[in-house]
C-alpha cells in the first residue's frame, strides 16, 4: 500500500496539492472510545444517502417554490426511476460516496489512481461540471490522476468525502488527514475544497466519538479551527447580490454565521441570504448553520437541509453523515431506512447494504 503521509507531502513540495501544511495534518486522531458501535459507521453512510435520496427529486428550485410545490418535504416523493413509488433512489452523491467504499473495500485503504479509475466506469447521475471536466482530463487525455482534478471549489468532493475514515477505525493515524486530501483532490484541487474535505473528516471523526450532541458552536468553531489553518491566502467571492466579501471561505463563513446568529435568522433566510447553491462558499455556511441550529435532532436536521437549500441533496447528503456519526443509525426515522432502496447505480437494490456489510467485515471486526 502507498504510504499516503509521504505522498501527501511529496505532491504539496511540488505545489501539485492546492493546500497550506497546517500542523493538524502531523497530529493523531484521538482513539474512538472502547466499545465504540458500528452503528454509527451505519448512521453516518446511511445518513448521507437518505440525505441525498430526499432532496435529489427537487434539487435546484429555491425553496419558496419547493414549498408552494410539494408542501414540506419530510419523505420520499414518487421517483420516475423507481415506478413512481415514493422511494428513496440515488444520484452522485451516494453513487461517488459508495464507490468510494468499495474502492477502500478492494485496495484495503486509500489508492488514489484507482479511485479516480473507479469513477470513470459508470454513469454518474446528476453530474457536476468539475467531475465532467475531472473524467475528460482523466479518461480521455490520459493526464495523470494527481493533476487529473480541477481547481473547482464546488461541492463534488465534500459530498462524497466521508468514507475515507473508515480504514483508520482501528489505528488512527495522520494518515487519515492525508487520505481526505489525496481523496479530494482527485476531482477538486481546490485550497477551500481540499481545506473542507478534510476539516469535515476531523469533524465527523470527532462526532463518532462524542456520547451526547456537541453544543451549538461546536459545529462553526471546529471547522474554522481546521479550515483556518489550510485554506491559506485566497480571494473566494459570493455570487449573491449585496456582498463586498473578498478572502478565504472559513473567513465568509465565520463572518456571516455570526451575522446571522445575531439577526436570529432562520435557517431559510440564512441559506438564502447567503445562497446555498453547489459553490462551497454557499454550501459550507449552509451545512454549518443547519447542524448548529438541529444537530441535535438528526430527523429535523435533514428536513431543513432537504427544504431550506437549493443544492439540497448535497447539503442534506453532508448534513445526513454529520447527524448519522454523532446518533447513529437507530436515530434516523425507520420511514426512510424502509423506503431506501440502496442503490448505487440505476437497478442494483440493496448494494450499499452489502457494502456496509463488507466494511464491518473488513475495516472493524
Amino acid at each position: 500500500m502507498i504510504n499516503n503521509v509521504l505522498l501527501m507531502k511529496n505532491l504539496m513540495d511540488q505545489k501539485i496539492i492546492r493546500m497550506e501544511s497546517g500542523p493538524m495534518l502531523q497530529e493523531n486522531p484521538v482513539p474512538l472510545p472502547t466499545g465504540f458501535n458500528f452503528e454509527r459507521i451505519e448512521g453516518m453512510l446511511l445518513g448521507l444517502a437518505i440525505g441525498d435520496s430526499l432532496g435529489n427529486t427537487t434539487e435546484s428550485r429555491y425553496p419558496s417554490i419547493r414549498q408552494e410545490q410539494h408542501g414540506l418535504i419530510e419523505n420520499y416523493l414518487p421517483n420516475h426511476y423507481a415506478k413512481m413509488e415514493p422511494k428513496g433512489v440515488p444520484s452522485d452523491d451516494t453513487q461517488m460516496s459508495f464507490w468510494t467504499l468499495q474502492q477502500l473495500l478492494i485496495d484495503g485503504g486509500l489508492s488514489p489512481d484507482h479511485l479516480a479509475q473507479r469513477f470513470c466506469q459508470e454513469q454518474i447521475f446528476g453530474i457536476g461540471s468539475a467531475v465532467k471536466a475531472f473524467i475528460y482530463n482523466y479518461k480521455i487525455q490520459k493526464t495523470p490522476w494527481q493533476q487529473a482534478g480541477t481547481e473547482s471549489a464546488g461541492n463534488g468532493a465534500l459530498m462524497r468525502i466521508a468514507p475515507i475514515l473508515i480504514p483508520h477505525l482501528r489505528q488512527p493515524s495522520p494518515a487519515l488527514w492525508a487520505d481526505a486530501t489525496l481523496a479530494g483532490m482527485v476531482t477538486h484541487n481546490d485550497k477551500a475544497s481540499n481545506a473542507a474535505c478534510v476539516a469535515l473528516i476531523y469533524m465527523l471523526w470527532q462526532l463518532l466519538g462524542m456520547s451526547s450532541p456537541p453544543p451549538p458552536d461546536w459545529w462553526l468553531e471546529t471547522y474554522i479551527q481546521v479550515a483556518n489553518q489550510l485554506e491559506g491566502k485566497t480571494g473566494y467571492e459570493s455570487r449573491m447580490k449585496g456582498f463586498t466579501f473578498t478572502g478565504p471561505m472559513w473567513k465568509f463563513t465565520q463572518e456571516e454565521i455570526h451575522q446571522a446568529q445575531e439577526k436570529g435568522l432562520s435557517a431559510v433566510d440564512a441559506c438564502n441570504h447567503w445562497g446555498s447553491g453547489a459553490f462551497l462558499l454557499e454550501t459550507i455556511p449552509s451545512v454549518i448553520y443547519i447542524l448548529m441550529m438541529y444537530g441535535s435532532d438528526p430527523e429535523q436536521a435533514i428536513i431543513h437541509a432537504v427544504n431550506d437549500t437549493w443544492d439540497n441533496d448535497t447539503v442534506a447528503a453532508i448534513v445526513g453523515a454529520a447527524v448519522g456519526a454523532l446518533h447513529g443509525k437507530a436515530a434516523l426515522p425507520q420511514r426512510w431506512l424502509d423506503n431506501l432502496l440502496g442503490r448505487t447505480g440505476a437497478d442494483d437494490d440493496g448494494q450499499i447494504y452489502t457494502l456496509i456489510e463488507k466494511v464491518q467485515k473488513q475495516f472493524f471486526q
